[in-house]
C-alpha cells in the first residue's frame, strides 16, 4: 500500500524528531554528541499550479528553494510549510528544524496534465485531418507533425504557446504552384480638331502718293521695306496660304485669310504583362530623356547633375488571389510623350515637358472579366475676333475690317484592363509570334542560338520531390525575390555636369537653342 506524500513526509519528520528527542534525554553523565546532519535527499513532487502542505513534529526555523521560478515555500505556522508549484521543472528544497536537524528534498514540479490534454483536444478539433502532436519538457513545448500549409503551422504554434515557449518542429506539405496572371491593358485615345480662320488685310501701294495698309493684326500681313526716290516698294509675303488680290489702277491690294483645317490623332496601345500571385509586374515601352537638376541647394550653390526621366507606355500592377476566387488588382497604367510646346530653356538648352495620361486605382474582378478604369471626354471651343474700331461697325463693309478664328477640339480616352489566370505553354505547342510584313535577308539562320535541350544532353537528374519539408524551408521558398533592375537608380551615381551657356562670337547671332550636352550615363544605362 502506497502512502500519500504528505503522510509519508509527516512520518519521516516524526522519526527524525524522535531520534533527536532520544539524544536529548540521555543520562547527564554521558556526553551528548551533536546530531549528525541529514545528508540523505528525499523526493518530493507537486503539480504546477497546485500546493502541498508539509507538517513538521518540531518547529521549523527556515526553508529555502533553489529555483524560485519553479516553486516557492512559505512557512504558514511554526510546524507547517506550504509548497506551491509554479511551473514544470526540478529544484532543491531544504528545511531546517529547531535543534539543528536539516532535511533535503529533490522537488519536482510536474506539468498539469489536465491542461495539456485540453490543448491536445483543441489541436485535434482545429486540425482533424492533420498530424499534430505536442510534448512538454519543463517550460518548453515541442510541436511536431505535418500540416498542409503555413497558415496551419502558425495557428498550431499559437495554440501550443499557451503551455510555454513553443519550438516549431512541424513539417509543411510542399505547396502547389502559385497562380500566374496576365494583365491586358488597352489605351485608346482619339483627338479631333477643326478650325476656321477668316480675315482681310487692305493695303495701298501708292494712291495719293501714300503707302499704307489696314490690318487687324491677327494674321500675318505684307511687309513694305524702306525705299526712296519714288521707287516701287518690294512686297514680302509671310504666309503662302494668303489669297492675294491686286488692282493696279487703284493702287489697292488685299490679302484674304480663308482657311479650314481638320486634324485627327489616334493612339492605340495594348501592353500585356505577366506576373505571379502577389508579386509586382511592370512594363515600359518608350525611353528616357535627360534634364538638369541642381544638387546641394539653390542660389547658385551646388552642382548641376543630369538625371533621366522615363516616358512612353508604362504599366505597373500587383495582383492577389482572394479567398473568394477573385483577383484583387492594384494597377497604374500610364501613357506619356515629350511635349516641346510646354518646354523650357535653361542656359540655352531646351528641356521638353511631358504630356501624360495616368490612372492609379485598385479593383477586384474575376479571371477574364474587364473593367474600364479610366475614361475622358473633353470638348473645347475657342473663338477669337479682332476688329478695327469704328470701321468694323460700318454696315456691310464693316466685315472687311474684322478677322475671326474658331477652333474646336474633341478628345476621347479609354483605359481598359482585363486580368486572366494563365498557365505556361505546354511543350510542343505553338507559341505566339510576330507576323513580319517582309522576309528577312535570305541565307540567314531562322533559329535562335541556345543551349541544347534534353534531346541532346539527356534528361536532367532531379532529386525525387518530398511530400513535406520543414517549416523554415517552406518560409524561405516563398520569400519575395528582390526586384531586378537594369541600371542603378541611386542618386549618388548621378553624373555631375557643368553646364556652360554658348557665347556668340563677335559679329555672329546667338543660336536660339542648343541640343542637350553629351554626358556619360550611369553604369548599365542605355
Amino acid at each position: 500500500m502506497k502512502l500519500p506524500d504528505s503522510l509519508w513526509l509527516s512520518l519521516t519528520l516524526a522519526v527524525s524528531c524522535s531520534g533527536l528527542c532520544a539524544a536529548q534525554s540521555a543520562p547527564a553523565g554521558q556526553a551528548q554528541q551533536p546530531p549528525a546532519p541529514q545528508a540523505m535527499q528525499r523526493e518530493l513532487s507537486v503539480i504546477a499550479g497546485k500546493s502541498l502542505v508539509i507538517d513538521s513534529p518540531v518547529n521549523v526555523e527556515r526553508v529555502a528553494v533553489a529555483d524560485g521560478a519553479v516553486a516557492e515555500a512559505l512557512v504558514v505556522t511554526p510546524r507547517e510549510v506550504l509548497v506551491n508549484g509554479l511551473r514544470p521543472g526540478q529544484t532543491s528544497f531544504i528545511l531546517w528544524q529547531q535543534g539543528g536537524n536539516r532535511l533535503l528534498f529533490d522537488l519536482t514540479v510536474r506539468s498539469n496534465t489536465t491542461r495539456l490534454e485540453n490543448i491536445r483536444r483543441e489541436l485535434q478539433r482545429e486540425f482533424p485531418d492533420q498530424d499534430v502532436n505536442i510534448s512538454v519538457e519543463g517550460d518548453t513545448v515541442y510541436v511536431r507533425g505535418t500540416v498542409g500549409d503555413l497558415t496551419m503551422a502558425e495557428r498550431a504554434v499559437i495554440i501550443a504557446s499557451t503551455l510555454g515557449k513553443p519550438i516549431n518542429l512541424l513539417n509543411v506539405k510542399v505547396p502547389p504552384v502559385d497562380p500566374q496572371f496576365l494583365l491586358k491593358v488597352k489605351f485608346a485615345d482619339v483627338d479631333r480638331a477643326a478650325s476656321t480662320e477668316l480675315g482681310v488685310n487692305l493695303f495701298s501701294t501708292g494712291a495719293l502718293n501714300t503707302i499704307g495698309g489696314i490690318t487687324t493684326g491677327q494674321y500675318p500681313s505684307l511687309r513694305f521695306p524702306s525705299v526712296g526716290g519714288g521707287a516701287v516698294p518690294n512686297l514680302t509675303f509671310t504666309d503662302v496660304l494668303n489669297v492675294f488680290l491686286f488692282r493696279p489702277d487703284l493702287d489697292l491690294l488685299a490679302t484674304i485669310k480663308a482657311l479650314q483645317s481638320k486634324r485627327l490623332l489616334q493612339i492605340l496601345a495594348e501592353p500585356n504583362v505577366l506576373t505571379i500571385n502577389g508579386k509586382p509586374g511592370s512594363f515600359l515601352a518608350g525611353g528616357e530623356f535627360p534634364y538638369p537638376t541642381l544638387q546641394g541647394g539653390g542660389a547658385g550653390v551646388g552642382q548641376v547633375t543630369i538625371q533621366f526621366r522615363e516616358f512612353g507606355v508604362r504599366i505597373s500592377f500587383t495582383p492577389k488571389m482572394t479567398p473568394r476566387g477573385t483577383i484583387r488588382l492594384s494597377v497604374a497604367p500610364e501613357v506619356s510623350a515629350l511635349d516641346y510646346a510646354n518646354s523650357l530653356t535653361f542656359q540655352g538648352f531646351v528641356i521638353p515637358g511631358l504630356s501624360t495620361r495616368r490612372v492609379t486605382t485598385e479593383i477586384e474582378l474575376e479571371s477574364g472579366q474587364s473593367f474600364c478604369i479610366g475614361g475622358l471626354l473633353d470638348n473645347r471651343f475657342t473663338e477669337t475676333v479682332n476688329k478695327v474700331p469704328g470701321l468694323a461697325d460700318i454696315p456691310l463693309i464693316g466685315k472687311l475690317f474684322q478677322s475671326r478664328s474658331m477652333t474646336q477640339n474633341n478628345s476621347e480616352l479609354l483605359i481598359l484592363v482585363s486580368p486572366e489566370v494563365v498557365r505556361p505553354i505546354p511543350e510542343g505547342q505553338p507559341r505566339p509570334d510576330i507576323q513580319m510584313p517582309k522576309p528577312f535577308l535570305p541565307g540567314t539562320r531562322t533559329d535562335v542560338p541556345r543551349t541544347p535541350g534534353m534531346d541532346v544532353t539527356g534528361p536532367v537528374p532531379v532529386k525525387v520531390p518530398t511530400e513535406a519539408l520543414p517549416y523554415e524551408r517552406i518560409v524561405e521558398s516563398v520569400k519575395e525575390l528582390p526586384p531586378a533592375q537594369s541600371q542603378p537608380q541611386s542618386p549618388a551615381e548621378l553624373v555631375p555636369v557643368r553646364i556652360v551657356p554658348v557665347q556668340p562670337q563677335a559679329g555672329q547671332p546667338a543660336p536660339a537653342a542648343a541640343p542637350a550636352p553629351a554626358t556619360a550615363r550611369p553604369p548599365g544605362g542605355g
